[in-house]
């Protein structure tokens, strides 16, 4: 059981926290036993505590009583290593005079900013940043893309979890990780242009043809693609006046059986923009003219049949919604009167989004939104790959979005090669499968046709996937999984684990992959360097709606 110390602005950041960390926690109470009581700031607590934590980026009571020499305190963003592992940090950072054995190092200088001191027979851990500042900062601004390849609230779990019980302290969670799967793999889509000749000769048009003609001769150059895809691309573009006459087949259109045929026996969401020929707004006035779309919701009907009667699911792509909850309300009873669907999820055109936006999605009745993502790269904005509950709103979830092919290959963006795009997702892959989560994918409507091509690509990605054996989810069953273990909750009575149990909400989708418990077995401070992850025993968690279930091992 932990026990918690933070300023009282601080708790709905440390609510959240433990949200994601799904671990059994309270905020301190005095006369109340405690394995880990865990502090930010100057905040004072019971030390009898076997493992006392204590985060802070600036010199502290704790260190003055401990006579601990601390080093100049830094203000701008630095990579700690842990275990070779990655972890930025945004705010102050305080460097330590080696106290005990050091687990947190700046790279560059390789000054330590964290210590672990077990003379007085109990552990004394004192890192030296602010935890819940780093995970606000990461939950609200989000990461700058030169950090964009760390996941840096899964590692500061990772760590804290490492921490804990190579201190000598078992510890339970229920892990992001859904029974039967090693991770949750969401696959989407942002249909922005579903047809070419909707476009006649439109900034669209012409851009399809600088891309398909000249672009693809300096891709084929730089080895970006083969002489077959350059010259299916020139003989779409010799098609192009046909297409727009209607005597040729629009390359665009049917995109909807493409993914059906390459994603066949898996499900996906695909966003949807309501009405055309509306660009929408900027906080600061009008979108450029050229984010309004050449469809609307409507034209889209029969595809939006086929795809529901097939199991997918069909979200807004939202115009102004982000902005407005008059506007969102419209656009969101748009895609419901055609999908059918009473819950409906939402990602913004372009990726609009500001600080209020989940809150007026809430407000509109915007069942989860997915728009947290780079348009420039691919990463974790948030630093996580789960579903988690932004800080402006109370019930609204965000999936965040993790890669999209535009920033892989667009020359503007990343401009990758297949085999760099490939490797770079596979990375992405593995952190998906070590730390669980959900990994959220963006494939455009029109990816998959001249001139892109991409769908190779996409097809070696799903079978990765497949091979690293994750749960194929829609974003709305992804959301619903999450909410289904965020219902979860410890039932713990005097703080002893072993009379504990998990409790269910009422409502937490019962046709769901189940949750697991997860004991992870004290380990060994003196190999905290070399101490495996791993060493756990999963536990089936048997429980109804509104049950608790006892820690039952189902193996």
């Amino acid at each position: 059981m932990i026990g918690v110390i933070a300023n009282i602005e601080e708790q709905d950041v440390v609510r959240e926290f433990f949200e994601l960390f799904k671990t059994p926690w309270e905020f301190y109470r005095r006369n109340r036993r405690y394995d880990v009581v865990l502090c930010t700031g100057e905040g004072e607590f019971d030390e009898s505590a076997p493992l006392a934590l204590l985060y802070a980026g600036t010199k502290t009571r704790f260190d003055e009583g401990r006579n601990a020499a601390v080093g100049g305190e830094r203000t701008e963003a630095c990579v700690l290593s842990f275990q070779g592992k990655r972890i930025p940090i945004y705010g102050r950072t305080a460097t330590f005079a080696i106290q005990g054995q050091s687990l947190l190092t700046k790279e560059g200088t390789n000054e330590s900013v964290a210590y672990v001191d077990a003379t007085s027979g109990s552990f004394r851990a004192r890192i030296g940043y602010d935890l819940f500042r780093e995970v606000r900062s990461l939950l609200t601004t989000g990461q700058p893309i030169a950090y964009a390849s760390m996941p840096a609230l899964d590692l500061h779990i990772e760590f804290l979890r490492t921490l804990i019980t190579a201190c000598g302290v078992s510890l339970v969670e229920i892990p992001p990780v859904p029974e039967g799967f090693r991770f949750i793999a969401c696959l989407t889509h942002d249909v922005d242009h579903p047809s070419l000749r909707h476009h006649q000769w439109d900034s669209t048009t012409i851009g399809f043809l600088f891309r398909a003609v000249f672009e693809s001769c300096w891709n084929l150059i730089r080895g970006h693609i083969s002489l077959r895809d350059l010259l299916h691309n020139w003989l779409a573009a010799l098609k192009l006046p046909f297409v727009q006459l209607g005597w040729a087949k629009d390359f665009w259109r049917d995109f909807d059986d493409r993914y059906l045929e390459l994603e066949e026996g898996l499900v996906s969401t695909f966003f949807v923009i309501p009405f055309k020929n509306r660009p929408g707004r900027k906080t600061d006035g009008a979108a450029p003219g050229r984010r309004a779309a050449g469809y609307q919701a409507k034209d889209l009907a029969n595809t939006i049949r086929k795809l529901t009667a097939a199991g997918h699911e069909v979200g807004l792509h939202g115009i102004d919604a982000w902005l407005s909850t008059e506007a969102a309300g419209e656009e969101l009873r748009e895609i419901q009167a055609l999908s059918g669907a009473s819950e409906i999820g939402a990602r913004m055109h372009w990726l609009y989004f500001n600080g209020e936006s989940p809150a007026v999605l809430e407000k509109a009745g915007v069942a989860y939104d997915s728009t947290i993502g780079y348009n420039e790269t691919v990463g974790y904005r948030a630093g996580t790959t789960q579903a988690f509950g932004p800080l402006e709103a109370r019930h609204i979830l965000e999936l965040p979005m993790h890669v999209m092919d535009t920033a892989l290959f667009y020359h503007s963006y990343l401009g990758l090669t297949r085999r760099e795009a490939k490797r770079l997702v596979g990375s992405m892959i593995e952190n998906a499968s070590r730390l669980g989560g959900c990994l959220t994918i963006n494939w455009h409507d029109r990816s998959l046709a001249p001139e892109r091509l991409w769908g190779g690509l996409y097809a070696e990605i799903l079978q990765e996937l497949k091979d690293r054996g994750a749960w194929f989810a829609t974003a709305g069953e992804a959301v619903a999984w999450f909410k289904k273990r965020r219902s979860a909750s410890f039932d713990v009575e005097d703080g002893e684990l072993n009379r504990a149990a998990i409790k269910l909400g009422a409502n937490h989708g019962g046709d769901l992959p189940s949750l697991r418990l997860r004991r992870h077995e004290a380990g060994d401070f003196h190999r905290i360097d070399a101490q495996e992850p791993g060493n756990y025993v999963d536990v089936l968690i048997h429980a109804g709606a509104g049950m608790a279930a006892p820690f039952e091992a189902n193996r």
